[in-house]
């Protein structure tokens, strides 16, 4: 192990810790949302104060902010998907169960697959076409999608809308991956970070102005969800930063795929959001499938 590197087993335990905290700050967010916070306020001041953590430490390490016109253009195209992709998936918390929402967000890494298939890249491996329809089957069972039909047309008007978030926020994350890996693989991820998440700030910042839609807590237990869901991402974030460079022999994006677990077990102990058992098996198997596809080797 080189000096500074992680051992793997404290990796994996750090990484499980911050895909803790993310979840974690999800359940804030919905606290928030149910005390009077529009999902506009929270995006914005969230997505400020990640920026602010993040330019912190471009500052502490020396790292030159400025970009070359060309990269520039590029990062803050990508920006604008994360400021759709952020709207997105809050609007879903705020909807419907958090852990519902956070599973069909996740399944991002099989969108990507298509999306770079449909755009001419390989065709999706083997792997990967077991996974999908896999996860697929999952998310239907976590989401309680099954029943009678009338069941069906009751339980898709209850989460039809917050469903449908989740799986644009899950697209347009998609669409980050890839056009990132295409055309910023020359932009220090550092930087990436600190120009996407500015630009994600401005443009809800704006859209919100022009529409009225910032609404703030109108209770402590709201402002205090405010507070939580910033301060809990942020620090996730940052962490995340400071950590990932320094793993060796880990494959984090399947450790950080613990986050939907985590979100239904604290939705559950913290919010009272109880789900039947059959969604537990579903929500295990998205999570198995994604887990699945994510330990391919490259």
């Amino acid at each position: 192990m080189t000096a500074g590197t992680i051992a793997p087993r404290l990796a994996v335990i750090l990484l499980l810790a911050i895909a803790t905290t993310f979840a974690s700050n999800h359940v804030a967010a919905r606290i928030a949302f149910e005390h009077g916070t529009s999902v506009t306020t929270a995006v914005v001041v969230r997505s400020c104060c990640t920026t602010l953590f993040v330019y912190a430490l471009l500052r502490a390490q020396g790292v030159v902010i400025a970009l070359q016109r060309p990269q520039l253009f590029r990062v803050l195209g990508v920006g604008v998907l994360i400021a759709v992709q952020s709207y997105c998936l809050y609007a879903s918390v705020a909807r419907i169960h958090v852990a519902l929402a956070l599973l069909a967000f996740n399944t991002y890494p099989m969108v990507f697959a298509l999306v770079s298939w449909v755009a001419g890249g390989d065709r999706p491996s083997r792997r990967a076409l077991i996974a999908m329809p896999v996860a697929l089957v999952g998310l239907m069972f976590a989401l309680d999608a099954f029943g009678q039909a009338s069941d069906v047309a009751s339980r898709w008007a209850e989460i039809g809308a917050g469903v449908g978030w989740a799986l644009a926020a899950s697209f347009s994350f998609a669409l980050v991956l890839y056009f990132s890996a295409r055309s910023l693989k020359d932009v220090d991820g550092r930087l990436r970070t600190f120009y996407t998440m500015g630009v994600a700030a401005v443009l809800v910042a704006a859209a919100g102005a022009a529409t009225g839609s910032f609404d703030l807590p109108h209770d402590g237990p709201g402002w205090l969800g405010l507070a939580l869901l910033t301060l809990l991402y942020g620090s996730a974030f940052t962490t995340l930063f400071v950590v990932l460079p320094r793993i060796r022999a880990v494959n984090n994006a399947v450790v950080m795929n613990f986050e939907p677990i985590a979100a239904l077990i604290l939705g559950w102990m913290i919010l009272g959001q109880s789900v039947a058992p059959l969604q537990i098996f579903g929500a295990f198997i998205v999570v198995g499938a994604i887990v699945y596809l994510g330990t391919a080797r490259q």
